[in-house]
């Protein structure tokens, strides 16, 4: 369960005078250097990776995007473009790369980064949150306003409608378009219009094309499962919680999980190879090298990492998370229900950019009124104020009946003692505390 007190504006046009763009020189006085097998910015969970010529590219959910010299461990440049978390990456075949997120925006970058995108891509009304090539310099876009949208190299968008909420995966298999949704479906999309490959009756969170025309979508069960072309299904157990990202390269496939594991599979066997040893914590975005011998993972600790994608061993050190202290009277209890929610909302004023506002003072604050945070219009009509009983309502009842019209993600917490834990834990933790 991911709790989400808020959601980022849509932008309205215009360019960003906060766009900011610094040189690797100021990330390598962090202490990079040569050999580096992790690679640390962020100021928050990486959310997105992808392989370009000239190293990795990662994204997070604070607003950067980075350009790593992957064999040095430095990077190249940092870009703060885009209004919001940044939830896709690709790389174009024709150079440079691709990224996208809660915006609604796609920008194109150059080869090497740059201070601004070559070329912006608008038309999403919500956030996107996945992106993918197809032929002839095609691009393939993944929203939640429930569309997948592909955008041609000569400046055409065609606009594919058909599922039930928000879109979350996207794919080429080599002869058609495929997409995931939060409805439960994978459908096919060619010239005549979409048509529905499987229906699993839960949320699809990642697609990624296999050989052969087959693919794998990503559940919310934690079960991976493979659509072959001739329609032939098999399951992975990957894990018991979400799937939110998928990789292949080498003739294996990456599966990560909000539940922080990472598991390697064999396609041709559709056997279990290795489950990645890492911090435990939730996993967001991986990504093979081109050779498919090497995998690389970013996720909650802000860290991005490289594997041996053949015994699943890290390649350098791997550090652990810090374990951080719970407040002086805080639930125990309702610290672990809390702990998904920190991928996109901090617990003090004077954290970095999130995907969600700092919940820091949240009881007796008006809906959508933190300064300086891009709320939708919906949220920052403010017409509730956060108190026990109303988060405890909005997360009962459900973010789609409780504030209808937000890009708040929905779901729900059905278990009344999880609850009360977790209001516990709130109150005490997003209180003002005495400095030490």
């Amino acid at each position: 369960m991911m709790l989400s007190f808020g959601d980022a504006a849509l932008p309205r046009g215009g360019g960003r005078s906060a766009m900011r763009v610094w040189l690797a020189a100021a990330l390598l006085a962090l202490g990079f250097g040569a050999g580096a097998q992790e690679l640390r910015g962020h100021g928050g969970p990486i959310r997105a990776l992808a392989v370009v010529p000239e190293g990795l590219v990662s994204a997070g959910f604070d607003q950067a995007v980075i350009l790593w010299d992957a064999e040095h461990g430095q990077a190249r440049w940092v870009m703060r473009w885009h209004g919001g978390a940044v939830n896709a990456l690709v790389a174009l075949p024709r150079g440079g790369f691709a990224s996208a997120g809660e915006d609604g925006r796609i920008a194109l970058w150059p080869p090497g980064g740059a201070a601004e995108p070559g070329r912006v891509l608008e038309g999403h009304k919500a956030p996107v949150a996945a992106l993918a090539t197809g032929p002839d310099g095609m691009l393939g876009s993944a929203g939640w306003d429930g569309t997948v949208r592909l955008w041609s190299a000569d400046g055409t968008t065609r606009v594919l409608k058909g599922h039930q909420g928000p879109v979350n995966g996207i794919a080429w298999t080599g002869t058609r378009w495929a997409s995931a949704g939060y409805d439960g479906a994978v459908r096919a999309w060619d010239g005549q219009g979409g048509q529905v490959l499987a229906e699993f009756g839960l949320p699809q969170h990642a697609l990624v094309a296999l050989p052969d025309g087959a693919l794998a979508a990503g559940g919310a069960d934690g079960v991976v499962r493979l659509i072959g072309a001739d329609g032939t299904l098999r399951e992975l157990a990957a894990g018991s919680r979400p799937v939110v990202a998928l990789s292949t390269g080498g003739g294996r496939l990456a599966a990560a999980s909000l539940g922080g594991s990472v598991t390697l599979w064999s396609l041709g066997e559709g056997r279990l190879l290795a489950t990645l040893e890492g911090p435990g914590l939730p996993v967001w975005s991986v990504a093979f090298a081109a050779d498919g011998r090497t995998l690389w993972t970013g996720g909650q600790d802000r860290v991005v990492r490289r594997w041996d994608a053949a015994s699943g061993a890290p390649l350098g050190p791997l550090a652990p998370a810090a374990e951080e202290a719970l407040p002086a009277g805080a639930d125990a209890e309702g610290a672990r229900v809390f702990g998904a929610c920190r991928a996109c909302h901090a617990l003090s004023a004077d954290s970095g950019p999130m995907a969600g506002p700092s919940l820091h003072g949240i009881f007796g604050r008006r809906m959508g009124s933190l300064p300086g945070y891009p709320y939708s219009p919906r949220l920052a009509r403010g017409d509730i104020t956060w108190t026990p009983e109303t988060v405890a309502d909005l997360f009962t009842r459900g973010p789609d009946v409780v504030t209808p019209g937000t890009t708040m993600p929905v779901q729900r917490l059905g278990d009344p003692a999880a609850m009360a834990a977790l209001i516990r834990f709130l109150e005490v933790a997003t209180a003002d505390r005495p400095a030490r």
